[in-house]
């Protein structure tokens, strides 16, 4: 699903022919230090580097930084940016920071404490701008040092601060009105990065030449608006392009059907089918009863899945939302199962059913109160791993009673009917937050607070799920330090809740694959040097691979 969110109305081959003008070489074995990258842009380029705005094209990590850089592929101390060292006071309510000294602005202003006041302060009060739901109070104590200080215990809050809020220079966002609206044309920031030319087809980031980290070896990085999927697959076959995150064809053969480029696949999304499962909140349908979707559960044949949709880069997955391997050791013992099965156990769906009072009808679909347990799942037209596994998923429910009918649908209505709960079932991914811990998957899509009844916006527990057990968990976690082992009792007690509900069935860890070009870069994260996640429209994450590589020869 990785390229298929966005639809492209452009000719691939004068995009090719314009980025082979730019990028000189291709792959010939020249030494060339401008990366092209194609992130899975569709149509036109709307001019925006607003690191807060919903329509950025981007921005995040290459030309404005957060303070710290927390890598979500492994669980290791985040690094320094614009922070060089961060602690919390003993009740966890004040987060003092302290910030590299001698960092310059792109436009030759100097970077103070002044600047991260006026970013928290502005995020605080634009509701827009603040998907944090960030609440402190900042204090600038000198030039390099801030205070942030909270109601409440907020560990939890210290790596969506230190990592997802984005620097701004209050020198120029001080005479914007409406920040989270401005388009931020000309960006001045402090990142390793500075806009070079732009233009509705691509346009180029240019190293900054005075970055406190010292200049990017990697002077260019072109980016690439492509007529989605298959043209990325042409242009990596044609070597011109360097980077792209997204499926291709027999991707255990990259190495020999594109010569010069290598792939990594790592999970990242948790694949489910998500159910609209309150009725209180307004939620219709059978997929409302915790049996139906237990059943759904054991009717799966994931490694069939695996195969025809994923090409088997997708990995088990646990019910308790655990992202695995990464938080092997926080599964709890709890859960009946460890991971979901990954072969389907139709004696046991139909077990389930049948306890709950539903009978098979002559047609071989099982129903309740006169009502065939059929149900609707949306998807949006063009995700072609994710409708591969519904259609297989259609024939595997049948063996055990259950018709489920896949609704394509564009993007826009497709993500309306999520957000307001217009839905029975739906595929997508759970994502995971800003650091390697379960607790950003649970409070987003998890908890009580961010979710609504049907008809208004959820944003994101679309399932409208609420659970006492697991909202009292969240408040703990929250409270309680990363490292801490008072945590375990409280993922013990999500993880039961959600392996007991199923409010999002599991179906998979989702792989994801990126192909790069190992012949004129070098530098790129491997399964061995995970030293960010290596997904192209991964922010700031993208930002550190580009900071780590250099051309070939070099």
């Amino acid at each position: 699903m990785f390229l298929h969110k966005r639809l492209c109305a452009l000719g691939f081959a004068v995009v090719v022919a314009a980025t082979a003008a730019c990028s000189g070489s291709g792959t010939s074995g020249q030494s060339r230090d401008t990366l092209v990258v194609y992130t899975g842009q569709a149509g036109d380029y709307q001019l925006n580097f607003n690191p807060y705005a919903p329509t950025q094209i981007e921005g995040p990590g290459t030309i404005y930084e957060p303070l710290f850089f927390f890598n979500i592929a492994k669980d290791v101390p985040p690094k320094p940016l614009l922070g060089t060292g961060f602690q919390w006071n003993a009740d966890g309510t004040e987060l003092s920071i302290t910030l590299r000294d001698g960092v310059a602005w792109s436009d030759g202003e100097k970077f103070t404490a002044e600047d991260v006041k006026f970013t928290l302060d502005m995020v605080a009060k634009t509701p827009a701008m603040n998907r944090t739901g960030f609440k402190g109070e900042t204090t600038a104590v000198d030039d390099t040092h801030v205070t942030v200080k909270f109601a409440e215990p907020s560990y939890m809050d210290g790596p969506q601060v230190l990592g997802q809020l984005w620097i701004m220079p209050e020198h120029v966002w001080k005479s914007y009105a409406t920040p989270a609206t401005e388009v931020n044309a000309t960006p001045v920031g402090t990142g390793p990065f500075q806009l070079g030319d732009f233009k509705a087809q691509s346009f180029t980031l240019k190293a900054n030449p005075k970055y406190w980290g010292g200049e990017p070896a990697l002077k260019q990085v072109r980016y690439l608006s492509l007529s989605g999927n298959q043209a990325g697959v042409d242009a990596l076959k044609a070597g011109s392009i360097d980077w792209q995150t997204g499926p291709v064809p027999d991707i255990g053969d990259v190495e020999k059907n594109y010569p010069g480029y290598k792939v990594v696949t790592l999970p990242l999304n948790q694949v489910a089918l998500f159910t609209c499962s309150n009725s209180q909140l307004g939620c219709q349908g059978a997929q409302t009863d915790p049996a139906v979707r237990r059943a759904i559960y054991h009717g799966m044949n994931r490694t069939q899945i695996n195969s025809l949709a994923f090409q088997n880069t997708a990995s088990p997955m646990s019910p308790g939302y655990t992202l695995q391997p990464r938080d092997e050791s926080l599964i709890s013992g709890r859960l009946a199962d460890r991971m979901a099965p990954m072969e389907a156990d139709s004696a046991e769906a139909e077990q389930i059913l049948t306890s709950a009072g539903y009978a098979k009808g002559s047609d071989g679909i099982y129903a309740k109160d006169g009502k065939p347990l059929a149900l609707t799942v949306k998807v949006v037209a063009g995700w072609t791993d994710y409708i591969t596994t519904l259609e297989t998923l259609a024939q595997q429910l049948l063996k055990i009673g259950i018709k489920i009918t896949p609704q394509q649908l564009s993007w826009n209505e497709w993500a309306d009917a999520r957000g307001r709960g217009n839905f029975e079932l739906l595929i997508d991914s759970v994502e995971q937050g800003p650091a390697p811990d379960p607790y950003y998957t649970y409070s987003y899509f998890f908890s009580t607070a961010t979710t609504a009844p049907v008809g208004q916006a959820a944003s994101p527990n679309y399932s409208r799920f609420s659970n006492p057990v697991v909202d009292t968990a969240l408040a703990e976690l929250k409270k309680t330090d990363r490292g801490n082992p008072a945590r375990q009792s409280h993922y013990d007690a999500i993880q039961v809740e959600l392996e007991k509900s199923m409010p999002y069935i599991p179906v998979l860890t989702g792989g994801v694959p990126t192909e790069y070009n190992a012949k004129a870069f070098t530098g790129w994260p491997t399964k061995d040097d995970l030293y960010a996640f290596p997904a192209v429209w991964k922010r700031p994450d993208a930002s550190q691979v580009y900071v780590k590589l250099k051309p070939a020869g070099n």
